[in-house]
């Protein structure tokens, strides 16, 4: 009788774990640089995988000595909140707090008082880190959330502490200096919560979206995997062996995108900025040799306006990822024009799915494609990653709409890494999880090819009469004028239609272009190629200074709606409705 074989528990269950990304650059590269961080003030500092590690293992040292307590699958761990920009200190946070089992925290320092207040009190964070430049914000908090923190952590370059009545109040590099320099990270089951995120709270307060390390290690190995599914173009320029990744989406809007995980398990050298400027962004890119880096587009917008880009040498940069709003051709078309060494796409996600979920890849019976033709195809919101997320645009029967590029549904997802349930919160969890998927509330079609194409937010769509306006349409379009840079819409009521279209638009400085130039643009660009439907025109058109936006970047349509007497009263009318 043979004996049966027992196999180890690992063998067939081994976890996955954010560790696993975090031991990777260390075994393979560990004096090779792979943090960098250049301050407000121009000052660098740079570790090696080595250097960076043992600093996090000293953080885990610290935080363990504060009391932090891991979770399991179902119960999360203490959560550690952090209120800080991008750099080395809040990468060490993510993975000190996470790799132990506790729940990592970032907080959008650009919400309202409310609403920080609401996710520290509703997280019931236990640690909260804060850098020297939010010490205001933290202590106009304070008395709101002292008795939630037990704990709060002082972030600064300059050592001491600050003159102020936080408490408990300890500085980072001082709890540093005792601790050990190597730890002894645990296993644990995969199905352990290790983030937090809250969203913006557009449409009320922020919900708070809970993410396991299973998820996150699998949303890592695709990004990373993803780079070498895609087709290789005639003109693509060769893969650097090592990835530079300028990180300029803050770390607090759902970890940069995931980025710390997949940039850290592929042992790119990460360059933080502290806070994104045009000057720092090239700066950076010039003197690190970036060769990849990812932004929303508003970030585009403002690179486009510097006066000083042509000083730099930005010759390394090949890639720039966008996300967070729609891409318009216009603005994928002047940025590179000015930097005519890297292409632009885009892509799509929200705090619910973790990070991106749909691409505008490119298939391989389009490579030989002329670039006006890509380009059409790189701006689409794209296709869902296969085998990992499973994404449809429904009817109101529930029905997958035809693939016509007209017809208009809601985006719905399942998938890997798609949100399970809002923290304590289960009315809108019942409200966003039906019928086995999650409703983003993004209304799209889906054009022959297959590739979904945003139109809008369905609660942003004008309705005039009994037809729907896409204003994401509309954003493009306006967009490809050469002398716009920005551009959304809204609806203003109208007695007789029920809305009309209003354009908000920002254009080039000394422009010299007037409101019936733009209407003049878009009667030909879209009207007579087909584009837009004559009754799509706006009634009214108005040149900002500057478009509202919500703390990541995306137009404020409810802050644009809030002051939409104010806006009419600017305007120029240009509709014949």
């Amino acid at each position: 009788m043979t004996e049966e074989i027992s196999y180890p528990e690992y063998s067939t269950h081994y976890p996955l774990l954010l560790k696993n990304c975090f031991m990777r650059p260390l075994s393979l590269y560990p004096d090779e640089i792979g943090v960098v961080y250049r301050n407000d003030a121009g000052k660098y500092f740079r570790f090696t995988w080595r250097q960076w590690h043992e600093r996090t293992c000293r953080l885990a040292h610290a935080l363990k000595s504060l009391g932090v307590n891991p979770g399991k699958p179902g119960q999360p761990g203490d959560r550690i909140a952090t209120m800080s920009l991008n750099h080395h200190w809040h990468l060490e946070t993510i993975y000190a707090t996470t790799c132990t089992g506790a729940v990592s925290h970032p907080i959008n320092i650009r919400l309202s008082l409310d609403h920080m207040a609401y996710t520290i009190t509703h997280s019931e964070d236990k640690i909260l880190f804060f850098d020297d430049a939010i010490l205001p914000l933290v202590e106009a908090l304070y008395d709101r959330v002292k008795t939630t923190v037990q704990k709060f952590i002082y972030v600064s370059d300059k050592p001491g502490k600050p003159k102020t009545r936080i408490e408990p109040l300890y500085e980072y590099e001082e709890l540093l200096k005792e601790q050990p320099p190597t730890f002894d990270w645990p296993d644990f089951n995969e199905d352990t919560y290790s983030v937090l995120y809250y969203t913006t709270g557009t449409t009320g307060l922020p919900k708070g979206a809970l993410f396991t390390h299973r998820q996150l290690f699998l949303q890592t190995l695709y990004t990373t995997g993803n780079r070498f599914l895609l087709p290789t173009l005639p003109n693509d320029p060769p893969n650097p062996n090592t990835l530079a990744v300028l990180i300029n989406v803050p770390l607090f809007h759902i970890h940069a995108w995931q980025a710390p995980f997949a940039y850290v398990y592929m042992a790119s050298k990460i360059v933080f900025p502290g806070r994104f400027t045009p000057e720092n962004f090239c700066e950076l890119v010039q003197t690190e040799k970036v060769n990849a880096t990812s932004m929303v587009p508003t970030m585009l917008a403002m690179l486009i306006e510097y006066p000083d880009f042509h000083k730099y040498d930005l010759s390394s940069l090949i890639t720039v990822g966008t996300g967070g709003a729609a891409l318009p051709l216009g603005l994928k078309a002047k940025a590179e024009k000015i930097f005519p060494q890297f292409t632009v796409g885009s892509g799509y996600g929200m705090t619910e799915t973790l990070a991106g979920v749909i691409g505008a890849t490119i298939k391989r019976n389009m490579v030989d494609w002329p670039k006006e033709q890509l380009d059409q195809v790189r701006v689409k919101t794209g296709l869902a990653n296969p085998a990992a997320i499973d994404a449809k645009v429904i009817g109101e029967d529930g029905k997958p709409v035809p693939h016509d590029n007209e017809t208009i549904g809601e985006i719905v997802l399942r998938g890997h890494w798609i949100m399970e349930k809002y923290f304590k919160d289960p009315e809108r969890t019942t409200t966003a999880w039906r019928d086995g998927w999650f409703h983003t509330g993004d209304a799209a079609k889906v054009d022959q090819d297959g590739y979904i194409i945003i139109v809008d937010r369905i609660t942003d769509v004008i309705r005039s009469g009994a037809e729907m306006v896409p204003t994401v349409l509309l954003e493009n379009l306006t967009c490809n004028a050469d002398f716009v840079l920005e551009a959304t819409y809204v609806g203003v009521p109208d007695e007789k239609w029920g809305e009309r279209p209003m354009c908000l638009a920002r254009c080039l400085p000394n422009s010299g272009k007037t409101e019936k130039d733009l209407l003049k643009y878009l009667e030909t660009a879209g009207v007579e190629t087909g584009k837009l439907a004559k009754w799509m025109l706006p009634d009214y058109i108005v040149f900002c200074d500057e478009i509202p936006k919500t703390s990541v970047g995306k137009y404020d349509k409810i802050a644009i709606r809030k002051r939409i007497d104010e806006f009419v009263s600017r305007a120029e009318k240009v509709g014949k409705m």
